[in-house]
C-alpha cells in the first residue's frame, strides 16, 4: 500500500521502497516501532487479537486478508507426523448435493480438491469423476487443462483468483505437503503461476459471478454462493445459480436435458 493510500503525509525523506515504512505502519497501528519490528521479525511471541486487529486496520486488509493474517500470526498447534487424513464427504452432504439437481453444485476441500460434484457441475466445468481421484483438483484443472481456457471467460482473472484461494489455504495449513507438491506442479506447468503466487494475494470465495462458454449450449452466467460446513470448515459447498427465465437458465435446461441419463429420458 502506498503512503498516499494510507493517508501518510510526505515527510520529504527519500523512499527506498514504494510501500510504507516500519515507523509509518507502527504509527497507523498505534504501537511502538520497536514492538512492530519484533512482530515483523517473529520475535514478539503470540500477538493478541487486539494487536492483529490494529494491524489489519492500519493496512486496510479485507476480511480474507485479515483472516489470513490471523492464520499466519496465531499459535501453531503441533501436528502428528505423516500426511493428513483424507477428507470424506458425509452421506447427508451427498444427499444435499444430489437434491440440487437443477443447478451445478460441488464440494471443495483442502487445496481446492473436488470432493464431489453433481451432474450439471461435471457438465459445465469438467467431468471430475472421470479423472483419477488424486487429479480431481480445481486449481490443477483451471491452471493446467487447456479446456479451462476455452470454457472460462476471462481466464486470467479466474486463474489469478484461484491462486489467491490456494495462498489462503496455505496460511491455514502451512505443513500440508500435498499443497506444497501441488504448488510445485503448478509452478512448472503454468508460466503465470509464480508471479501470481509471489503476489501473496489471498481470497476466500464466498459469492460472485462466473462466466462460461460451453461447447454445446454457449454462454452461461452464474451467480455463485459458497457455504462452509460448521463441522468441517475445510469443506465448502459451491452452488451456481442462474436468473430465472434468463438465457443462461434456458441454456442450462438444454444442457440438463442433453446430459440426462437414458433411463431418466425414457
Amino acid at each position: 500500500m502506498s503512503p498516499q493510500e494510507a493517508g501518510v503525509p510526505d515527510d520529504g525523506r527519500v523512499r527506498r521502497v514504494p510501500g510504507l515504512r516500519r515507523d509509518e505502519v507502527a504509527r497507523l497501528a498505534n504501537m511502538s516501532v520497536e514492538y512492530y519490528t519484533r512482530l515483523e521479525q517473529g520475535r514478539a511471541g503470540n500477538p493478541s487479537p487486539e494487536v492483529l486487529e490494529a494491524l489489519a486496520g492500519a493496512l486496510r486488509l479485507d476480511p480474507s486478508e485479515q483472516a489470513h493474517l490471523v492464520d499466519l500470526a496465531g499459535p501453531r498447534v503441533r501436528r502428528k507426523a505423516g500426511p493428513p487424513a483424507a477428507q470424506r464427504v458425509r452421506p447427508g452432504v451427498r444427499l444435499t448435493l444430489q437434491s440440487l439437481d437443477s443447478v451445478p453444485a460441488f464440494i471443495i476441500g483442502r487445496r481446492t480438491d473436488v470432493l464431489a460434484a453433481n451432474r450439471l457441475a461435471r457438465a459445465v466445468i469438467a467431468d471430475f469423476e472421470a479423472m483419477p481421484a488424486k487429479r480431481r483438483n480445481l486449481a490443477r484443472y483451471t491452471l493446467l487443462d487447456p479446456a479451462a481456457k476455452e470454457r472460462l471467460v476471462d481466464w486470467p482473472t479466474v486463474a489469478r483468483d484461484t491462486v489467491a484461494v490456494l495462498r489462503f489455504d496455505a496460511g491455514k495449513h502451512p505443513e500440508d505437503r500435498q499443497l506444497a507438491d501441488l504448488v510445485g506442479e503448478l509452478t512448472l506447468g503454468c508460466p503465470e503461476f509464480s508471479g501470481w503466487w509471489n503476489d501473496h494475494r489471498v481470497l476466500r470465495r464466498m459469492h460472485g459471478v462466473k462466466h462460461y462458454t460451453h461447447p454445446v449450449v454457449g454462454d452461461l452466467e452464474f451467480a455463485y454462493e459458497s457455504f462452509e460446513f460448521p463441522d468441517d470448515p475445510d469443506q465448502t459447498l459451491c452452488v451456481y445459480n442462474v436468473e430465472p427465465d434468463s438465457k443462461s437458465a434456458e441454456a442450462l435446461r438444454l444442457l440438463d436435458s442433453w446430459t440426462a441419463p437414458a433411463a431418466q429420458l425414457g
